[in-house]
């Protein structure tokens, strides 16, 4: 099997603003994302042979990426919109990737927004949010998306003694860097205590172990390694990449402790020649603060059942063994949905550029980024470096 290890960078990346934007439509935020991107690439739309996208939940298209493309009037010879879910956003990496290597098209723009908190109504928000579960099994129960994690953390606090608090600790942290992090939604510094003593969602969840719900938009550029020297940052090469799907509906899962990022791990790691002890840092999906510490065990971080004191340690913090999220993730820095975890492929395009400031990683040179989407179904794990090997 040919690999796709160094032989692919990420030439250009962009932000929105991020938050509450309220006017601002999630068409438009996807095409700024774009301008954004294609500015810090340093080339025009006329460059661009390659568009992905991701379908809005606020703005829908039935053709999602050929509505983007002409709105920016570009004519690509590779456009492709990705169905849905964070894994999503990082398994069309590995697409997009292949377009390129097979000749398809030379220059891919991967842009996504969307706006959960200012596009939809109280009543459009929770009806698609009971509407993830199974028909027939789950939707009948009234859950919604925050019980289905809920069964997960009680799953692990059952199995391995996990406590509220060591959940409680990766919100504090994710929000520690979103204080370093200008662009980020919430920047006030929280407590453990803040956390347990926030509303309860569904126990043992309470409001600070959820993401936020924003607006925003993310884009990235891709090119061959060959072509990426000519542009104005340092590249940023893809090393590995994998995938693993363990269900669709939670009811469904084989374990409630152990999940498909341990295959998708183990994929991108062989991809890269690389260990986890490897990672200068890593970006994980955190739409709810069990998920962090699942994909700490899985992706191999620490053993199973030991994420609760890892996290305890100060580890994923700044300073620590493995910094997490450095932007503030999803809890801090921005959920807009499915484009969620563009922000920490961006991040880690920041890091390893070593132009994250105040939150900068020092000697960042591989990371470790990793998506689920679902309900802890579908994982994509990709390894980053400043270098092709």
């Amino acid at each position: 099997m040919t690999s796709l290890s160094g032989k692919v960078a990420i030439v250009g990346a962009a932000d929105t603003e991020v938050g509450i934007l309220p006017g601002v439509g999630a068409t438009q935020l996807c095409v700024d994302a774009a301008c954004r991107a294609l500015s810090d690439a340093g080339i025009s739309k006329d460059q661009v042979d390659g568009l992905v996208t991701c379908n809005s939940m606020a703005e829908p298209y039935m053709y999602h990426a050929e509505a983007i493309a002409e709105y920016i009037q570009i004519f690509p010879r590779y456009c492709i919109s990705a169905s849905a879910g964070g894994g999503t956003t990082f398994s069309i990496l590995h697409h997009a990737a292949s377009a390129i290597l097979t000749g398809m098209c030379h220059t891919v723009l991967i842009s996504m927004a969307d706006t959960l908190r200012s596009g939809l109504s109280r009543e459009q928000a929770m009806l698609m949010q009971s509407a993830t579960g199974h028909g027939q099994f789950e939707r009948p129960y009234g859950p919604t998306v925050p019980a289905y994690y809920a069964l997960i953390a009680q799953a692990h606090m059952a199995q391995y003694g996990t406590t509220q608090e060591q959940f409680a600790q990766i919100a504090v942290a994710c929000r520690k860097h979103a204080a370093l992090n200008p662009a980020a939604q919430m920047r006030e510094p929280i407590t453990v205590e803040d956390v347990i003593n926030s509303r309860l969602i569904a126990d043992p969840l309470h409001l600070l172990d959820c993401s936020l719900v924003s607006d925003g938009g993310s884009a990235v550029i891709l090119t061959s390694a060959e072509r990426a020297v000519d542009f104005p940052h340092s590249p940023v090469y893809l090393l590995g990449v994998g995938e693993g799907h363990g269900h669709e509906h939670i009811s469904q899962a084989q374990s409630l402790t152990t999940s498909a990022a341990v295959e998708s791990g183990q994929r991108a790691y062989a991809m890269a020649g690389l260990e986890p002890k490897d990672m200068d840092l890593a970006q994980l999906y955190d739409c709810f603060t069990p998920t962090v510490l699942l994909e700490l065990e899985d992706l191999g971080f620490c053993d199973k059942g030991e994420g609760g004191a890892f996290v305890e340690s100060g580890a994923i913090e700044l300073g620590g063994a493995l910094p997490v999220n450095t932007h503030g993730g999803l809890l801090s820095h921005c959920h807009p949905g499915n484009p969620g975890s563009m922000f920490a492929l961006t991040e880690t395009v920041a890091q390893l550029r070593g132009v994250a400031g105040e939150r900068q990683v020092d000697g960042a040179a591989v990371a470790m980024v990793h998506a689920q989407g679902g309900i802890m179904s579908s994982h994509t794990s990709v390894i980053l470096g400043r270098e092709t090997a």
